[in-house]
């Protein structure tokens, strides 16, 4: 696809899918945003598959993409879609990661914040509150289906006061 810049017709390749398949568009101020990025996979494909003795044609008949476009990839004319870097990946039998990595282990996370799952948050899940809650299962087990009717309105009244009360005292 040509397009127009700055008085000047420049080829945009925007991948297998086309245009259709990428949201962004390249900004007409820069001519491709996405340059660098785009040279430092080719540019490590192309190594990783040089390290390897693999021609493209070898991951052509791997992958099922055709060597021109693998071509394309490593001299950075297109951008490769995250499902063909997967296949890419394994036709160089390597994990994903290395694509962008160029070191023997996975590189190590930086130390985030401990954050709370779902489990850590639900009433009920651990502690005084799991033994209290499995002591009211078994109790409304044991309950007939009115009893256990009358004690959820009941329940929902209640918890709608506290809501209540607690919006108009903020």
């Amino acid at each position: 696809m040509y397009r127009e810049w700055m008085g000047k017709s420049t080829l945009v390749s925007f991948g297998e899918g086309g245009i259709e398949g990428y949201s962004v568009r390249p900004s007409p101020l820069l001519r491709n945003p996405r340059k660098e990025a785009i040279m430092v996979i080719g540019d490590r494909l192309r190594e990783l598959r040089e390290g390897k003795k693999l021609s493209q044609g070898d991951i052509e008949k791997r992958t099922g993409l055709l060597r021109c476009y693998i071509s394309r990839v490593e001299n950075g004319h297109t951008v490769p879609a995250i499902e063909t870097l997967e296949k890419l990946a394994r036709a160089l039998e390597i994990p994903l990661y290395q694509l962008f990595y160029d070191g023997d282990e996975p590189p190590k996370l930086p130390n985030l914040l401990k954050r709370k799952t779902s489990d850590d948050i639900a009433f009920g899940s651990s502690g005084k509150q799991a033994t209290y809650l499995h002591k009211l299962r078994k109790c409304l087990s044991k309950a007939g289906e009115p009893d256990r009717k009358l004690i959820m309105v009941m329940a929902q009244k209640m918890a709608n006061g506290r809501n209540r009360r607690a919006s108009a005292e903020a």
